[in-house]
Protein backbone atom coordinates (compact mmCIF):
# COMPACT_ATOMS: atom_id res chain seq x y z
CA UNK A 1 0.00 0.00 0.00
CA UNK A 2 1.40 3.47 -1.20
CA UNK A 3 0.20 6.93 -0.49
CA UNK A 4 -1.54 8.73 2.62
CA UNK A 5 -3.13 5.56 3.65
CA UNK A 6 -0.03 3.78 4.52
CA UNK A 7 1.33 6.44 7.24
CA UNK A 8 1.03 4.79 10.78
CA UNK A 9 -0.17 6.74 13.35
CA UNK A 10 2.94 6.12 15.15
CA UNK A 11 5.10 8.00 12.47
CA UNK A 12 2.45 10.62 12.22
CA UNK A 13 2.82 11.39 15.98
CA UNK A 14 6.90 11.34 15.22
CA UNK A 15 6.69 13.66 12.41
CA UNK A 16 3.91 16.19 14.42
CA UNK A 17 5.93 15.77 17.68
CA UNK A 18 9.52 16.91 15.57
CA UNK A 19 7.65 19.61 14.07
CA UNK A 20 6.22 21.58 17.32
CA UNK A 21 9.61 20.33 19.28
CA UNK A 22 10.43 24.05 19.43
CA UNK A 23 7.28 24.91 20.61
CA UNK A 24 3.86 26.87 18.41
CA UNK A 25 0.21 26.92 18.75
CA UNK A 26 -0.40 23.95 16.45
CA UNK A 27 0.77 22.19 13.61
CA UNK A 28 -0.54 20.04 10.78
CA UNK A 29 0.39 17.31 8.33
CA UNK A 30 -1.24 17.04 4.52
CA UNK A 31 0.02 14.34 2.96
CA UNK A 32 -0.99 13.42 -0.73
CA UNK A 33 -1.19 11.16 -3.35
CA UNK A 34 -2.51 12.29 -6.65
CA UNK A 35 -2.34 10.60 -10.21
CA UNK A 36 -3.64 11.89 -12.99
CA UNK A 37 -4.89 11.26 -17.12
CA UNK A 38 -5.43 13.32 -19.70
CA UNK A 39 -6.27 13.14 -23.27
CA UNK A 40 -6.29 16.48 -25.54
CA UNK A 41 -8.21 15.99 -29.24
CA UNK A 42 -7.49 19.32 -31.49
CA UNK A 43 -9.53 19.23 -34.93
CA UNK A 44 -10.62 15.80 -34.53
CA UNK A 45 -7.27 14.51 -34.10
CA UNK A 46 -5.73 13.35 -30.84
CA UNK A 47 -3.21 16.12 -29.77
CA UNK A 48 -1.61 14.23 -26.78
CA UNK A 49 -2.27 11.90 -24.41
CA UNK A 50 -0.12 12.11 -20.41
CA UNK A 51 -0.12 11.13 -17.13
CA UNK A 52 1.60 11.75 -13.91
CA UNK A 53 1.86 10.66 -10.30
CA UNK A 54 2.70 12.94 -7.31
CA UNK A 55 3.31 12.37 -3.92
CA UNK A 56 4.19 14.18 -0.51
CA UNK A 57 3.59 16.01 2.47
CA UNK A 58 3.13 19.56 3.46
CA UNK A 59 4.20 20.42 7.12
CA UNK A 60 3.42 23.81 8.77
CA UNK A 61 4.14 24.90 12.48
CA UNK A 62 1.56 28.04 13.48
CA UNK A 63 2.90 30.33 16.49
CA UNK A 64 0.82 33.32 16.35
CA UNK A 65 0.21 35.05 12.92
CA UNK A 66 3.72 33.66 12.41
CA UNK A 67 3.72 30.44 9.94
CA UNK A 68 6.69 27.94 9.37
CA UNK A 69 5.93 25.64 6.47
CA UNK A 70 8.46 23.13 4.34
CA UNK A 71 6.95 20.21 2.31
CA UNK A 72 8.72 16.91 1.08
CA UNK A 73 8.37 15.41 -2.54
CA UNK A 74 8.20 11.73 -0.93
CA UNK A 75 6.70 9.83 1.87
CA UNK A 76 10.49 8.53 3.03
CA UNK A 77 9.93 9.31 6.82
CA UNK A 78 13.53 11.23 7.32
CA UNK A 79 12.46 13.43 5.09
CA UNK A 80 8.95 13.88 6.58
CA UNK A 81 11.05 14.45 9.65
CA UNK A 82 13.35 16.69 8.03
CA UNK A 83 10.72 19.25 6.51
CA UNK A 84 9.26 19.06 10.35
CA UNK A 85 12.45 20.19 11.81
CA UNK A 86 12.52 23.34 9.05
CA UNK A 87 8.91 24.39 9.30
CA UNK A 88 9.16 24.22 13.24
CA UNK A 89 12.55 26.57 12.92
CA UNK A 90 10.94 29.06 10.10
CA UNK A 91 8.09 29.47 13.13
CA UNK A 92 10.97 30.47 15.16
CA UNK A 93 9.16 29.01 18.35
CA UNK A 94 10.89 28.04 21.46
CA UNK A 95 9.30 25.96 23.70
CA UNK A 96 9.12 22.15 24.33
CA UNK A 97 5.89 20.07 24.29
CA UNK A 98 4.62 16.83 25.71
CA UNK A 99 4.12 13.70 23.49
CA UNK A 100 1.13 13.70 21.95
CA UNK A 101 -1.70 11.07 21.04
CA UNK A 102 -2.87 10.83 17.44
CA UNK A 103 -7.15 9.87 16.44
CA UNK A 104 -8.58 8.80 13.61
CA UNK A 105 -11.90 10.48 12.64
CA UNK A 106 -14.16 9.03 10.12
CA UNK A 107 -15.57 11.79 7.34
CA UNK A 108 -18.87 12.20 5.10
CA UNK A 109 -18.90 10.66 2.46
CA UNK A 110 -20.75 12.83 -0.63
CA UNK A 111 -18.28 11.86 -3.61
CA UNK A 112 -18.67 8.22 -3.64
CA UNK A 113 -17.74 6.14 -6.57
CA UNK A 114 -17.53 2.75 -7.65
CA UNK A 115 -14.98 3.10 -10.29
CA UNK A 116 -13.07 6.36 -11.80
CA UNK A 117 -12.40 7.78 -15.42
CA UNK A 118 -8.63 7.89 -14.46
CA UNK A 119 -8.81 4.03 -14.65
CA UNK A 120 -10.86 3.98 -17.85
CA UNK A 121 -9.06 2.49 -20.40
CA UNK A 122 -7.26 4.90 -22.75
CA UNK A 123 -9.30 4.02 -26.21
CA UNK A 124 -12.28 4.39 -24.19
CA UNK A 125 -11.48 7.88 -22.90
CA UNK A 126 -10.56 8.81 -26.61
CA UNK A 127 -14.06 7.24 -27.89
CA UNK A 128 -15.59 9.95 -25.50
CA UNK A 129 -13.98 12.73 -27.09
CA UNK A 130 -14.78 11.22 -30.25
CA UNK A 131 -18.25 10.78 -29.51
CA UNK A 132 -18.60 14.81 -29.01
CA UNK A 133 -16.33 15.85 -31.81
CA UNK A 134 -18.63 13.92 -33.83
CA UNK A 135 -22.25 15.24 -32.17
CA UNK A 136 -20.45 18.79 -32.31
CA UNK A 137 -19.56 18.21 -36.06
CA UNK A 138 -23.23 16.73 -37.11
CA UNK A 139 -24.65 19.90 -35.58
CA UNK A 140 -24.58 22.41 -38.89
CA UNK A 141 -21.90 22.63 -41.31
CA UNK A 142 -21.14 25.88 -40.28
CA UNK A 143 -18.93 24.16 -37.54
CA UNK A 144 -15.33 23.73 -38.92
CA UNK A 145 -13.56 22.65 -36.00
CA UNK A 146 -13.91 21.09 -32.75
CA UNK A 147 -11.53 20.32 -29.87
CA UNK A 148 -11.95 18.39 -26.87
CA UNK A 149 -9.97 17.04 -23.90
CA UNK A 150 -10.71 14.87 -20.78
CA UNK A 151 -8.99 15.03 -17.42
CA UNK A 152 -9.51 12.25 -14.95
CA UNK A 153 -7.49 12.57 -10.71
CA UNK A 154 -7.16 10.26 -8.32
CA UNK A 155 -6.19 12.04 -5.35
CA UNK A 156 -5.93 11.05 -1.93
CA UNK A 157 -5.12 13.14 1.15
CA UNK A 158 -4.54 12.26 5.24
CA UNK A 159 -4.41 15.36 7.40
CA UNK A 160 -2.63 15.58 11.12
CA UNK A 161 -3.96 18.13 12.95
CA UNK A 162 -2.88 19.33 16.46
CA UNK A 163 -6.01 21.05 18.72
CA UNK A 164 -5.02 21.33 22.33
CA UNK A 165 -3.86 17.72 23.73
CA UNK A 166 -5.90 15.74 21.23
CA UNK A 167 -4.74 15.27 17.78
CA UNK A 168 -7.16 14.49 14.94
CA UNK A 169 -6.23 12.16 11.67
CA UNK A 170 -8.38 12.28 8.50
CA UNK A 171 -8.37 10.91 5.46
CA UNK A 172 -10.01 11.99 2.25
CA UNK A 173 -10.56 10.51 -1.41
CA UNK A 174 -11.30 12.79 -3.99
CA UNK A 175 -11.93 11.77 -7.11
CA UNK A 176 -12.67 14.16 -10.23
CA UNK A 177 -13.81 14.77 -13.71
CA UNK A 178 -13.60 16.88 -16.56
CA UNK A 179 -14.56 17.25 -20.07
CA UNK A 180 -14.63 20.32 -22.38
CA UNK A 181 -15.28 20.98 -25.61
CA UNK A 182 -15.04 23.92 -27.85
CA UNK A 183 -16.62 25.05 -31.76
CA UNK A 184 -15.82 27.39 -34.25
CA UNK A 185 -18.73 28.54 -36.68
CA UNK A 186 -18.09 30.09 -39.58
CA UNK A 187 -20.51 32.03 -41.93
CA UNK A 188 -18.66 33.79 -44.91
CA UNK A 189 -16.12 35.47 -43.16
CA UNK A 190 -17.41 35.67 -39.92
CA UNK A 191 -16.35 33.24 -37.17
CA UNK A 192 -17.65 32.90 -33.63
CA UNK A 193 -16.71 29.93 -30.76
CA UNK A 194 -18.73 28.39 -28.41
CA UNK A 195 -17.99 25.73 -25.47
CA UNK A 196 -19.60 22.98 -23.29
CA UNK A 197 -17.57 21.98 -19.96
CA UNK A 198 -18.64 19.46 -16.61
CA UNK A 199 -17.52 17.18 -14.26
CA UNK A 200 -17.22 16.69 -10.78
CA UNK A 201 -16.30 14.51 -8.10
CA UNK A 202 -17.64 11.51 -9.69
CA UNK A 203 -17.06 8.11 -12.01
CA UNK A 204 -18.03 7.12 -15.70
CA UNK A 205 -21.39 7.56 -14.34
CA UNK A 206 -21.36 10.97 -14.80
CA UNK A 207 -21.34 10.53 -18.84
CA UNK A 208 -24.64 8.45 -18.13
CA UNK A 209 -25.92 11.96 -16.66
CA UNK A 210 -24.87 14.03 -19.09
CA UNK A 211 -23.20 12.42 -22.14
CA UNK A 212 -20.24 13.62 -24.79
CA UNK A 213 -22.95 14.18 -27.20
CA UNK A 214 -24.65 16.47 -24.99
CA UNK A 215 -21.16 19.05 -24.82
CA UNK A 216 -21.07 18.37 -28.32
CA UNK A 217 -24.15 19.54 -29.46
CA UNK A 218 -24.07 22.62 -26.86
CA UNK A 219 -20.70 23.92 -27.99
CA UNK A 220 -21.74 23.67 -31.31
CA UNK A 221 -25.41 25.60 -30.48
CA UNK A 222 -23.54 28.53 -28.71
CA UNK A 223 -20.77 28.96 -31.48
CA UNK A 224 -23.95 29.12 -34.04
CA UNK A 225 -25.99 31.24 -31.89
CA UNK A 226 -22.69 33.87 -31.73
CA UNK A 227 -22.92 33.32 -35.49
CA UNK A 228 -26.55 35.42 -35.36
CA UNK A 229 -25.27 37.88 -32.31
CA UNK A 230 -24.98 41.55 -32.78
CA UNK A 231 -22.68 44.56 -30.90
CA UNK A 232 -24.17 44.19 -27.36
CA UNK A 233 -25.66 47.79 -26.24
CA UNK A 234 -23.49 50.56 -24.14
CA UNK A 235 -24.90 52.12 -20.98
CA UNK A 236 -27.00 51.29 -17.47
CA UNK A 237 -29.86 48.55 -17.85
CA UNK A 238 -31.51 45.85 -15.70
CA UNK A 239 -29.58 42.78 -16.09
CA UNK A 240 -31.31 39.17 -15.44
CA UNK A 241 -29.04 36.30 -14.51
CA UNK A 242 -29.81 33.09 -15.64
CA UNK A 243 -29.57 30.04 -13.56
CA UNK A 244 -26.61 28.32 -13.20
CA UNK A 245 -23.74 29.84 -14.55
CA UNK A 246 -24.31 33.22 -12.95
CA UNK A 247 -22.97 31.95 -9.98
CA UNK A 248 -19.64 33.01 -11.18
CA UNK A 249 -20.55 36.70 -10.59
CA UNK A 250 -21.71 35.90 -7.08
CA UNK A 251 -18.52 33.67 -6.42
CA UNK A 252 -16.08 36.33 -7.60
CA UNK A 253 -17.42 39.61 -6.37
CA UNK A 254 -18.57 38.70 -3.31
CA UNK A 255 -17.16 35.54 -2.18
CA UNK A 256 -13.95 36.14 -2.21
CA UNK A 257 -14.76 39.59 -0.17
CA UNK A 258 -15.80 37.04 2.21
CA UNK A 259 -13.27 35.12 2.32
CA UNK A 260 -11.81 35.76 6.60
CA UNK A 261 -8.20 36.47 5.34
CA UNK A 262 -9.20 39.67 3.45
CA UNK A 263 -11.25 40.71 6.37
CA UNK A 264 -8.38 40.18 9.57
CA UNK A 265 -5.92 42.16 6.99
CA UNK A 266 -8.17 44.63 6.50
CA UNK A 267 -8.52 44.48 2.89
CA UNK A 268 -12.20 42.98 2.31
CA UNK A 269 -15.08 45.84 1.98
CA UNK A 270 -16.84 43.38 4.36
CA UNK A 271 -14.62 44.00 6.61
CA UNK A 272 -15.95 44.57 9.93
CA UNK A 273 -19.49 44.55 8.81
CA UNK A 274 -20.74 41.64 10.15
CA UNK A 275 -24.37 42.27 11.30
CA UNK A 276 -24.92 44.80 8.64
CA UNK A 277 -26.84 44.66 5.94
CA UNK A 278 -24.98 44.43 2.76
CA UNK A 279 -27.59 42.93 0.51
CA UNK A 280 -31.55 42.88 -0.80
CA UNK A 281 -32.89 41.07 2.03
CA UNK A 282 -34.50 38.86 -1.19
CA UNK A 283 -29.96 37.57 -0.85
CA UNK A 284 -29.16 34.57 0.72
CA UNK A 285 -25.47 33.22 0.19
CA UNK A 286 -24.64 30.00 0.99
CA UNK A 287 -21.31 27.99 1.01
CA UNK A 288 -22.11 24.42 0.84
CA UNK A 289 -19.33 21.84 0.57
CA UNK A 290 -22.15 19.11 1.53
CA UNK A 291 -23.58 18.62 -2.00
CA UNK A 292 -23.41 15.47 -3.56
CA UNK A 293 -20.73 14.86 -6.30
CA UNK A 294 -20.36 18.42 -7.02
CA UNK A 295 -17.00 19.69 -8.24
CA UNK A 296 -16.21 22.16 -5.26
CA UNK A 297 -17.57 19.42 -2.35
CA UNK A 298 -15.41 18.32 0.13
CA UNK A 299 -15.71 15.51 3.10
CA UNK A 300 -12.84 17.23 5.09
CA UNK A 301 -10.74 20.68 4.79
CA UNK A 302 -6.78 20.42 4.18
CA UNK A 303 -6.75 21.52 7.82
CA UNK A 304 -8.50 18.13 8.90
CA UNK A 305 -11.95 20.22 9.63
CA UNK A 306 -15.23 18.40 8.99
CA UNK A 307 -17.09 21.61 7.01
CA UNK A 308 -20.59 22.28 7.05
CA UNK A 309 -22.90 24.44 5.04
CA UNK A 310 -22.59 27.73 6.22
CA UNK A 311 -24.83 31.20 5.42
CA UNK A 312 -22.66 34.31 4.44
CA UNK A 313 -25.65 36.19 4.19
CA UNK A 314 -28.68 35.82 4.98
CA UNK A 315 -31.77 38.35 4.37
CA UNK A 316 -29.30 40.68 3.36
CA UNK A 317 -27.20 40.74 6.40
CA UNK A 318 -23.71 39.61 6.48
CA UNK A 319 -23.77 36.41 8.67
CA UNK A 320 -20.06 35.96 8.91
CA UNK A 321 -16.69 34.62 7.09
CA UNK A 322 -15.23 31.54 5.80
CA UNK A 323 -12.31 30.67 8.41
CA UNK A 324 -9.51 28.63 8.28
CA UNK A 325 -8.11 27.62 11.38
CA UNK A 326 -5.39 31.03 12.04
CA UNK A 327 -8.23 33.85 10.65
CA UNK A 328 -10.73 31.78 13.30
CA UNK A 329 -8.26 31.91 15.96
CA UNK A 330 -7.89 35.80 15.00
CA UNK A 331 -11.60 36.25 15.23
CA UNK A 332 -12.12 34.08 18.03
CA UNK A 333 -14.49 31.88 16.46
CA UNK A 334 -14.46 28.68 15.55
CA UNK A 335 -13.01 27.46 12.07
CA UNK A 336 -15.53 26.55 9.37
CA UNK A 337 -13.89 24.06 7.28
CA UNK A 338 -12.95 26.21 4.59
CA UNK A 339 -8.70 25.91 4.51
CA UNK A 340 -8.08 24.44 1.60
CA UNK A 341 -4.76 24.71 -0.35
CA UNK A 342 -3.55 23.46 -4.36
CA UNK A 343 -1.23 20.10 -2.90
CA UNK A 344 1.28 19.89 -0.42
CA UNK A 345 3.09 22.03 -1.56
CA UNK A 346 0.80 25.31 -0.82
CA UNK A 347 -0.01 26.43 2.54
CA UNK A 348 -4.00 26.46 3.57
CA UNK A 349 -5.71 30.02 3.29
CA UNK A 350 -9.74 30.31 3.47
CA UNK A 351 -11.10 29.29 0.61
CA UNK A 352 -15.06 28.78 -0.68
CA UNK A 353 -16.26 25.39 -1.84
CA UNK A 354 -20.18 25.72 -3.96
CA UNK A 355 -20.92 28.88 -3.26
CA UNK A 356 -24.83 29.92 -3.80
CA UNK A 357 -27.75 32.32 -3.77
CA UNK A 358 -31.19 30.38 -2.31
CA UNK A 359 -33.78 30.18 -4.49
CA UNK A 360 -36.75 32.97 -3.92
CA UNK A 361 -40.38 32.55 -5.03
CA UNK A 362 -40.83 34.62 -8.03
CA UNK A 363 -41.51 32.91 -12.00
CA UNK A 364 -38.17 33.07 -14.30
CA UNK A 365 -40.47 34.05 -17.23
CA UNK A 366 -42.30 36.89 -15.00
CA UNK A 367 -38.48 38.45 -13.41
CA UNK A 368 -38.25 38.50 -17.76
CA UNK A 369 -40.80 40.08 -18.27
CA UNK A 370 -40.87 42.88 -16.00
CA UNK A 371 -37.58 44.06 -17.97
CA UNK A 372 -38.39 46.71 -20.59
CA UNK A 373 -35.46 46.76 -21.74
CA UNK A 374 -32.55 45.21 -20.75
CA UNK A 375 -30.19 42.08 -20.83
CA UNK A 376 -30.06 38.60 -20.10
CA UNK A 377 -26.39 36.98 -19.05
CA UNK A 378 -26.72 33.27 -19.76
CA UNK A 379 -23.35 32.06 -19.78
CA UNK A 380 -19.68 33.90 -18.26
CA UNK A 381 -16.31 33.52 -19.27
CA UNK A 382 -15.05 34.38 -16.33
CA UNK A 383 -14.13 38.33 -14.76
CA UNK A 384 -11.64 40.13 -12.61
CA UNK A 385 -12.65 41.87 -9.03
CA UNK A 386 -11.32 44.49 -6.59
CA UNK A 387 -11.27 42.65 -3.34
CA UNK A 388 -10.74 45.89 -1.27
CA UNK A 389 -13.95 47.80 -3.19
CA UNK A 390 -15.65 44.90 -4.80
CA UNK A 391 -15.78 46.58 -7.75
CA UNK A 392 -16.10 43.73 -10.95
CA UNK A 393 -15.77 43.68 -15.01
CA UNK A 394 -17.32 40.04 -15.91
CA UNK A 395 -17.46 39.20 -19.67
CA UNK A 396 -20.05 36.82 -21.14
CA UNK A 397 -19.97 34.17 -23.94
CA UNK A 398 -24.14 33.89 -24.07
CA UNK A 399 -25.88 37.08 -23.56
CA UNK A 400 -29.70 38.61 -25.01
CA UNK A 401 -31.16 41.81 -25.51
CA UNK A 402 -34.44 41.99 -23.37
CA UNK A 403 -37.16 43.59 -25.01
CA UNK A 404 -40.83 44.14 -24.05
CA UNK A 405 -40.56 41.38 -21.45
CA UNK A 406 -39.12 38.82 -24.10
CA UNK A 407 -35.45 37.85 -25.36
CA UNK A 408 -34.88 38.98 -28.69
CA UNK A 409 -31.49 39.07 -30.29
CA UNK A 410 -28.49 37.21 -29.03
CA UNK A 411 -25.68 39.56 -28.35
CA UNK A 412 -21.70 39.67 -28.30
CA UNK A 413 -19.22 42.24 -26.67
CA UNK A 414 -21.32 42.30 -23.48
CA UNK A 415 -19.08 43.30 -20.42
CA UNK A 416 -21.19 43.59 -16.90
CA UNK A 417 -19.05 46.36 -15.10
CA UNK A 418 -20.24 47.29 -11.36
CA UNK A 419 -19.94 46.63 -7.60
CA UNK A 420 -20.27 43.51 -6.05
CA UNK A 421 -22.39 45.14 -2.85
CA UNK A 422 -23.99 47.41 -4.88
CA UNK A 423 -25.21 45.02 -7.37
CA UNK A 424 -26.24 43.21 -4.62
CA UNK A 425 -28.46 46.08 -3.15
CA UNK A 426 -30.45 46.21 -6.30
CA UNK A 427 -31.47 42.54 -6.66
CA UNK A 428 -35.29 43.06 -7.02
CA UNK A 429 -36.63 39.62 -7.67
CA UNK A 430 -35.18 36.09 -7.20
CA UNK A 431 -36.36 32.82 -8.95
CA UNK A 432 -37.67 29.60 -7.65
CA UNK A 433 -35.10 28.01 -10.45
CA UNK A 434 -32.01 27.00 -8.62
CA UNK A 435 -29.24 25.50 -10.96
CA UNK A 436 -25.59 24.27 -9.72
CA UNK A 437 -24.12 25.17 -12.80
CA UNK A 438 -21.87 21.82 -14.42
CA UNK A 439 -18.97 24.28 -15.43
CA UNK A 440 -15.38 23.03 -15.19
CA UNK A 441 -14.41 26.13 -12.62
CA UNK A 442 -11.41 26.57 -10.87
CA UNK A 443 -11.01 29.69 -8.80
CA UNK A 444 -7.25 31.30 -8.24
CA UNK A 445 -6.16 32.92 -5.26
CA UNK A 446 -2.43 34.02 -4.31
CA UNK A 447 -1.24 31.49 -7.18
CA UNK A 448 -3.24 28.84 -5.93
CA UNK A 449 -6.00 27.12 -7.78
CA UNK A 450 -8.78 24.69 -6.21
CA UNK A 451 -12.34 23.37 -7.70
CA UNK A 452 -15.30 24.97 -6.88
CA UNK A 453 -18.45 24.43 -7.83
CA UNK A 454 -21.00 27.84 -8.35
CA UNK A 455 -24.93 28.41 -8.56
CA UNK A 456 -27.72 30.63 -8.75
CA UNK A 457 -31.58 31.25 -9.42
CA UNK A 458 -32.62 33.43 -12.12
CA UNK A 459 -31.74 36.96 -10.64
CA UNK A 460 -32.72 40.47 -11.56
CA UNK A 461 -30.85 43.45 -10.69
CA UNK A 462 -32.47 46.68 -11.30
CA UNK A 463 -29.34 48.59 -12.91
CA UNK A 464 -25.97 47.76 -14.05
CA UNK A 465 -23.58 49.10 -17.00
CA UNK A 466 -23.35 47.18 -19.73
CA UNK A 467 -19.91 47.72 -21.51
CA UNK A 468 -20.94 47.59 -25.13
CA UNK A 469 -19.72 48.97 -28.61
CA UNK A 470 -23.31 50.22 -30.03
CA UNK A 471 -25.25 52.96 -28.70
CA UNK A 472 -27.90 51.75 -26.12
Amino acid sequence: MTGPQAISRQLAQQVLERALARGGDFADLYFEYRRSASISMEDGRVRSVGGSVDMGVGIRVVEGQGVGYAYAETLDPMAMLDAAETAGQIARAGAKIRPIKVRKRRTADVYSVEAEVVDIEGRSRVELLRRADKAARAASPKIVRVDANLVAVHKEILVVSSHGEQIDMVYDFQPMCRISVSAVAREGTRSESGSSSGGGRMGPEYFDLVSPEDHGVEASRVALLNLDSREAPAGTFPIVLAPGDSGILLHEAVGHGLEADFNRKQTSNYCGRVGQSVASALVTVVDDPAIASSRGSINVDDEGVLPKPHRLIEGGKLRGYLQDRISAEWFKTKPTGSGRRQSFRHEPMPRMTNTFMEEGQDAPEDIIKSVKRGVYAKKFSGGQVNISNGDFVFSLTEGYLIEDGKLTAPLKGVNLIGNGPEALATVSMVGHDFELSDGMWTCGKDGQSVPVGVGMPTVKLDSLTVGGSSVG
